[in-house]
């Protein structure tokens, strides 16, 4: 029997749900995953009916009832205590450009949402997604420049909490081939091809005809 549930949307789209499946299969947390296919027009009834603030990824694990995808962060975080830099000064880094991703970049969201089965170029280019996009850059190269020794992700060998707040935005890159750093293409390819984003891939690829999302698969 498992610990709790995390309900999540449809992997193709949801980045907010990637975010939290990540962290909880990063923290090995023994849950039974929950997918609810996105509903149009929205709100899903099914998800408002299920997490308290009607959004997805919503955690139940062992009597906590946590949603908002940086929150299941931290929550895993406690269970798993090396999804943070154990540095205290990476880790109030780490924990900055999460929160900064969690609370922003609209423009980008709203330019180059998140479609993981669709090649959208060289759509998108709005001068705030240009914005937020060299805002992001800078932010991987500073990381990647002052804490990333060592290995590919934003804080050297191992793949985060941050890495997994990021990893759609890598997804949206991915999709939608904004001109890029080498850098930062180096960084695309190292965050997708960590085995857990690859699942996160494999199954969404895998989601069937009757879940597609016109709204998310037409250029608007």
């Amino acid at each position: 029997m498992s610990d709790g549930t995390l309900c999540i949307g449809n992997k193709r789209y949801s980045s907010w749900s990637m975010r939290g499946w990540l962290a909880v299969r990063l923290a090995k947390l023994d849950v039974e995953e929950i997918l609810i296919p996105f509903a149009r027009p929205g709100p899903t009834p099914s998800i408002a009916a299920l997490s308290p603030n009607g959004l997805v990824p919503y955690l139940e694990h062992n009597g906590a009832k946590v949603w908002e995808s940086l929150s299941v962060c931290d929550y895993c975080a406690e269970c798993e205590p090396s999804l943070w830099p154990t540095d205290r000064i990476a880790r109030a880094h780490a924990r900055s450009i999460s929160a900064e991703m969690h609370a922003g970049f609209r423009d980008l969201r709203m330019a180059m949402w998140m479609n993981l089965g669709r090649d959208f170029s060289p759509h998108g280019r709005t001068p705030g997604a240009l914005e937020n996009i060299a805002r992001i850059e800078a932010i991987w190269a500073g990381t990647r420049t002052r804490f990333g020794a060592g290995g590919p992700f934003l804080f050297g060998a191992t793949f985060g909490a941050a890495d997994a707040m990021y990893a759609p935005v890598v997804g949206r890159f991915l999709g939608w081939k904004p001109e890029l750093t080498a850098a930062s293409l180096d960084y695309c390819n190292a965050v997708r091809a960590h085995p857990l984003v690859s699942e996160w891939y494999e199954g969404a690829l895998a989601e069937p005809d009757s879940m597609l999302v016109e709204d998310y698969e037409t250029l608007k």
